[in-house]
């Protein structure tokens, strides 16, 4: 488990690392580029970089974890990746379902494989599915993640490169949005974030605003309109209330 410096989580749990372009929100992609440092440094699970690899050895680690935290699944890849064998993917929800005291958090651009795995999948209630959404052309990713057994859903609207001025939410637990950052960011602007903002507002959907982004992301901060936005739905209720530990 690693401690995770993203706003929404606590931790990290790897259990399949690399991925493949897809889509205009890959072009900077951060796990890329960590990846590679951790090549360099001889990590292990980094010996062939960014091609994807499953690792068998990590796929029990959240059984051992008996504090409660909220994980992100594969910071590191993309669990739907089209490569990953289904079996792979069910096992990894097999431990997420007997891993009950923890909350999973698991994201993907790969909407359509999603749908195509998810009547083969065990549903916790500890299981968070997600989808990216970085622009107007990638909204089908909101209709076929409604329509998973999910039984909790959001939108990771980062990095944020358009705006997205229709939203139909019924059905979305929580929406979080994001500018790019590091090297080569590309900006997003005020009013994309505030339309959001107000479309899950007048949806009764909570809304996290993660960060302006940009080459020195801490300088930009994360206020909107002069506060910060930290609102989580219902299944991470304790740690709307600030129980994290």
């Amino acid at each position: 488990m690693s401690k995770s410096a993203i706003e929404w989580t606590d931790s990290t749990w790897n259990p399949l690392t690399g991925c493949t372009k897809v889509s205009p929100g890959c072009r900077n992609c951060y796990a890329e580029r960590m990846a590679s440092r951790l090549q360099a440094m001889g990590q292990p699970n980094y010996a062939i970089g960014f091609s994807l690899a499953l690792h068998e050895q990590v796929l029990e680690h959240p059984l051992k974890w008996r504090k409660p935290r909220t994980i992100f699944v594969n910071s590191m890849g993309d669990l739907f990746h089209e490569n990953v064998p289904e079996e792979f993917i069910r096992r990894v929800f097999d431990v997420m379902a007997k891993a009950h005291w923890h909350k999973f958090q698991v994201l993907t651009k790969r909407s359509k494989r999603l749908t195509e795995v998810s009547p083969h999948l065990r549903w916790p209630d500890n299981v968070l599915m997600g989808v990216s959404v970085e622009n107007a052309s990638y909204t089908q990713r909101i209709d076929h993640l409604k329509s998973t057994g999910a039984r909790t859903k959001f939108l990771s609207l980062e990095p944020l490169l358009g705006p997205l001025p229709d939203l139909r939410l019924t059905g979305i637990d929580w929406v979080i949005v994001g500018g790019e950052s590091g090297p080569g960011a590309r900006p997003i602007e005020a009013p994309w974030v505030a339309e959001i903002r107000n479309q899950c507002l007048a949806q009764s959907v909570p809304f996290f605003f993660k960060q302006w982004g940009g080459v020195r992301r801490r300088l930009a901060g994360r206020l909107l309109e002069g506060r910060t936005w930290d609102q989580y739905p219902e299944a991470l209720r304790q740690r709307a209330l600030g129980f994290t530990d």
